[in-house]
């Protein structure tokens, strides 16, 4: 094997009230898939952001071909070939896709930037992710997973000696895993060196050449030979079986409609659809990228306006055409892009949570702060939220609990309709299981819930009936009687029959 690219040892930083690593090792090889894996909350983050210099390092040393070093940020790091593509991306929406791939590098011809080269560079970059697109078009405009692809592409420009993925394949479809796992493959056996975080378990085993876990901050160990169940429970510190079926009762019947929607669409979003949402159920959108699952909730929840049809709730007609009308009928919605559409990240954990609650009194009727902290404290003891600090920054939370925050928020309003759009992506086993276990428990209590996951093992696992959409349209609605994936594809492949 050749000499290690990377070495971490002896690692710890310290946060207020929270020591985030505690004299953490990790070595990466090149020519290699190392997994770094933990729940949330474990310090891979951390980990990461001490590598690249986001933060500082209160102990240890970082090796790098040899030589120590200590990055001062992000871009120092890249220049000494260690690159980084994050879990949230970070980009630039008012740029075309070309001159994100290209910021801060871009071709130039007597002073000017060469912009026939740097969109053909793009280009060629996005290719080797078999990924083709107009450069020229506004990133804004994509998806995603095409934003995540191309965060990828602008990491690959560079002279990376260390490739760090963080959750790159949370918001890709299956093919689109299937294409970046088979580049990982290329540059792997290219000699990079690549460190990849991911909370797909399968993905890490049809991956990975050895494994480091995290738990609380302390390094577990490092592994090549390992069972998925030895890994899970090796996070979570017990041999659980966290991925056992959530819901056993079987279909859940419900009690009546709470929301009829008929033939409501929008042009550009979703074409028109009827769908019934019954109290005490949980209706599931199943579909591959780009079918239309998000759209459809956002027609819901009022965030987007409806160009056709009409939405009853308790057999009334409304006007959901903004969310604080969804809101005042007790209508709540986790985005699935939390970090620009759900939290503030500068803000507290107590004021994300009351953020909702808040708003719907006013501001001119402010929550006590004895009331606010018996909400705060009740949310962070139901959903587990680490660190259990109400005054920990939301922006220095890992992605786990910053989405049980974004929960903690809209249940204090106690909706009648929750609606959930990705709420585990990027979240790890144990955390998963939870958030499943909850909104299981919330429709036997009695809530509607809609919820939305690109895994169909997930959406089976929870729902009673399932809205499959293709093309922007929903092709079928099924009742959850021992559906499999494999009965979800073929409907999608076949159109459904509504």
């Amino acid at each position: 094997m050749p000499d290690e690219i990377l070495r971490m040892a002896g690692i710890r930083k310290e946060f207020p009230a929270v020591l985030a690593l505690d004299d953490v090792d990790f070595r990466l090889f090149p020519g290699e898939v190392h997994a770094l894996m933990g729940e949330n909350g474990a310090g891979k983050s951390t980990l990461i952001k001490v590598l690249t210099g986001v933060h500082g390092v209160d102990a240890g040393e970082i090796t790098l071909g040899g030589q120590a070093v200590s990055f001062t940020g992000p871009a120092a790091a890249q220049r000494a070939g260690v690159s980084t593509v994050y879990q949230e991306v970070n980009l630039c929406p008012n740029l075309s896709v070309a001159e994100n791939i290209l910021l801060g590098r871009e071709p130039r011809r007597l002073g000017r930037i060469h912009w026939s080269a740097l969109r053909r560079r793009a280009a060629e970059l996005l290719a080797r992710l078999e990924v083709s697109l107009d450069v020229a078009a506004p990133l804004g405009e994509q998806s995603i997973a095409v934003q995540q692809l191309v965060a990828i592409a602008r990491a690959l420009d560079v002279d990376a000696r260390v490739l760090i993925l963080d959750e790159p394949t949370s918001s890709l479809d299956p093919g689109e895993v299937a294409r970046l796992l088979d580049v990982m493959r290329t540059l792997r056996d290219q000699g990079m060196a690549i460190l990849f975080v991911s909370h797909f378990i399968d993905q890490v085993f049809a991956i990975a050449d050895r494994m480091t876990v995290l738990r609380n901050g302390k390094l577990v160990g490092e592994y090549t030979d390992i069972t998925p169940r030895e890994l899970v429970g090796k996070m979570i510190g017990k041999d659980i079986a966290v991925l056992e079926e959530i819901r056993e009762e079987g279909v859940r019947s419900g009690s009546g409609v709470l929301v009829r929607a008929t033939d409501l669409g929008r042009k550009g979003g979703v074409e028109p659809f009827s769908l019934e949402i019954r109290r005490g159920s949980v209706l599931g959108l199943a579909g591959l990228l780009g079918s239309g699952r998000t759209e459809l909730a956002r027609l819901l929840f009022g965030a987007d306006h409806a160009d056709s049809g009409e939405v009853q709730v308790d057999d009334t007609v409304v006007a959901l055409r903004t969310p604080r009308a969804a809101v005042d009928k007790q209508i709540a919605f986790c985005s699935e892009n939390r970090k620009s559409e759900g939290l503030v990240e500068d803000l507290t954990v107590r004021e994300n949570i009351i953020l909702a609650v808040q708003a719907s009194r006013g501001w001119t009727k402010p929550l006590s702060k004895r009331r606010q902290d018996e909400i705060v404290r009740r949310s962070i003891e139901m959903l587990d939220i680490r660190p259990a600090d109400p005054e920990a920054r939301v922006g220095d939370l890992s992605g786990g609990n910053q989405q049980k925050v974004l929960l903690a928020r809209w249940l204090i309003m106690e909706p009648r309709l929750l609606i959930l759009d990705e709420p585990t992506r990027g979240i790890d086993v144990g955390a998963k299981a939870e958030i499943q276990r909850l909104v299981s428990e919330l429709a036997n209590d009695g809530m509607a819930v809609v919820f939305i996951s690109a895994e169909l093992e997930e959406v089976l696992r929870l729902s009673d009936r399932v809205a499959v959409l293709r093309d922007r349209h929903v092709v079928a609605q099924l009742t959850n009687e021992s559906l499999t994936p494999d009965d979800i594809m073929a409907t999608i492949a076949e159109g459904g029959q509504q």
